[in-house]
């Protein structure tokens, strides 16, 4: 009897407590500051609004925000007042969650977050749900949906970097410091490359030699059932330096042609494999980059600019300028025109190195498939892109989807294989594989050159109306991420119905362009 009594008494006063709360309502995630908990301070409040988990360095705490924190020059051009605003918004955008149990990933939303207001930036957790990007989620396999958004894809590329994969010189400053360690970190490859499946790879920070390259391409062949060789570069390793290399399944793929190297800056670390799809014939010019990295102290145009782009930036550039120029040599000694470059290339989407490449007629695959919500990269809590794929226009209409596939960069480095015994596909790397689907077709290689108009959102009565993307599609998600509308778009003037008054976000995609802005329905 008296353990029913403290039942009892327990569910009132929990219930008494809860309704104590004060019900928390954020108008704008995007702009809100922890400046407005300061009325709150002491008190005990229950957001309205789903918060992210922005950063999951500590164990007993979380960094979190009603919005996902991007780097600044991944979404605006250095030292813009685009850039300027999110730079502002960033320093005040999340707040410290103490009490929390449990492992959490970053990018994982909290539902119904009750907390007591320590300070303006800090909270102790009292009750939330965790919600979605799980582990399990990623486990059931990667968003497939996004790989065959425009088709099914016959070839799968994947590029990864594998953050200093070392099979011969162990013991050094980076990489593996011992044979267990690095049996660790193969375990750890090769379940995310295995998981992957993938028909193409393009591996960078992998050990130059061929050793590494064959112990992956072994790996792959006994645990996915399927033939893998690699492209032999004929170096052998020098100390600890690494390389970009490929690996491929030969049930699929041929290469052809010889392996071309372009050396401008870091060498061995860009180079391009013309492959053959062996049921079609078809073919395409893969380019496989790792740029020099923003670590370090530079001189002249490689110095801190303190434009957020970091050092050798003026390397970077060069780089980007070098992919474009042998291009043009590679896609005559090929004798094709359609190629993929994909990689690290240690530059946010808009930084320089990237706009050299857009501007020479590359096309961002990340933008062109998912607005400026990607991400392969987590840095102190901030997201952005370092690892690219971007494409020319005669391949473009030949990519069924892309998508990076987050098993590490929303995971907490507790769990490489150098500081725990985790042996899962987790964590193999600080970078995401980034995938892309392909369903090659020579006759659709061809594109003309005509103006096109820019994709535009108007009202109109307001009425809110998408201009200039006739026979692409729009989708509408609630401020908190949830899909609430998909629809084509049929007509060059065409009007959104059947909201409820509020405001969304929207992404329009049409004539070969994403357009991700804000819609208000009155």
């Amino acid at each position: 009897m008296r353990k029913i009594i403290c039942i009892i008494l327990a569910i009132a006063f929990t219930s008494t407590w809860a309704d104590a709360a004060t019900i928390v309502h954020i108008e704008d995630p995007d702009t809100w500051s922890y400046t407005q908990l300061k009325q709150y301070v002491g008190q005990t409040i229950q957001f309205a609004t789903p918060f992210y988990v922005t950063n999951n360095y500590n164990t007993s705490s979380l960094t979190i925000s009603p919005r996902r924190i991007f780097t600044p020059t991944n979404q605006a051009l250095p030292l813009s007042q685009e850039y300027n605003t999110l730079y502002s918004r960033n320093g005040q955008g999340t707040i410290t969650l103490t009490n929390v149990s449990g492992y959490h990933r970053i990018n994982e939303r909290l539902h119904n977050l009750t907390v007591k207001v320590n300070s303006t930036n800090s909270v102790s957790l009292v009750s939330c749900q965790y919600v979605g990007n799980t582990r399990t989620d990623l486990e059931n396999g990667y968003d497939t949906e996004a790989v065959n958004m425009r088709g099914d894809a016959s070839i799968i590329v994947c590029c990864m970097n594998l953050e200093y994969y070392l099979v011969e010189n162990l013991g050094g400053d980076m990489g593996a410091s011992n044979y267990s360690e690095h049996q660790k970190q193969r375990a750890k490859v090769s379940k995310a490359l295995a998981t992957i499946n993938a028909d193409l790879y393009g591996l960078v920070e992998i050990e130059q030699g061929q050793s590494a390259l064959a112990e992956i391409a072994a790996d792959l062949t006994k645990n996915t059932g399927r033939k893998f060789s690699y492209i032999d570069d004929g170096g052998s390793a020098s100390g600890t330096y690494t390389k970009s290399g490929f690996v491929y399944c030969s049930d699929v793929l041929k290469p052809y042609g010889k392996l071309r190297e372009n050396n401008t800056g870091v060498k061995q670390r860009k180079k391009t494999q013309a492959f053959q799809e062996i049921s079609t014939g078809e073919k395409f010019l893969f380019s496989v980059n790792h740029f020099k990295a923003k670590s370090g102290k530079g001189s002249g145009d490689n110095a801190d600019k303190d434009d957020g782009q970091g050092t050798y930036n003026g390397d970077r550039k060069r780089e980007a300028q070098s992919v474009l120029a042998n291009y043009d040599k590679d896609r005559i000694y090929f004798s094709d025109n359609d190629i993929l470059v994909m990689g690290d290339l240690n530059a946010y989407a808009m930084e320089d190195p990237i706009t050299i490449l857009r501007e020479g007629g590359m096309i961002d695959l990340h933008r062109a498939f998912h607005a400026d919500s990607s991400y392969s990269y987590v840095y102190r809590g901030y997201l952005g892109y370092l690892d690219h794929a971007l494409c020319n226009s005669t391949l473009y209409p030949q990519v069924t989807g892309m998508v990076a596939y987050h098993i590490n960069s929303d995971e907490s480095d507790k769990y490489t294989y150098d500081k725990s015994n985790d042996q899962t596909m987790f964590r193999s790397s600080d970078h995401d594989p980034i995938i892309v689907g392909l369903r090659l077709d020579s006759t659709l290689t061809y594109i003309p050159e005509v103006e096109v108009d820019f994709v535009q959102l108007y009202y109109s009565e307001s009425i809110p109306h998408i201009r200039n993307a006739e026979g692409g599609y729009y989708t509408i998600y609630r401020l908190d991420g949830q899909i609430v509308s998909q629809s084509s778009i049929a007509t060059n003037e065409q009007p959104i119905f059947g909201l409820p008054q509020g405001l969304y976000i929207i992404n329009i995609y049409g004539q070969g362009q994403c357009l991700q802005t804000k819609v208000l329905m009155q």
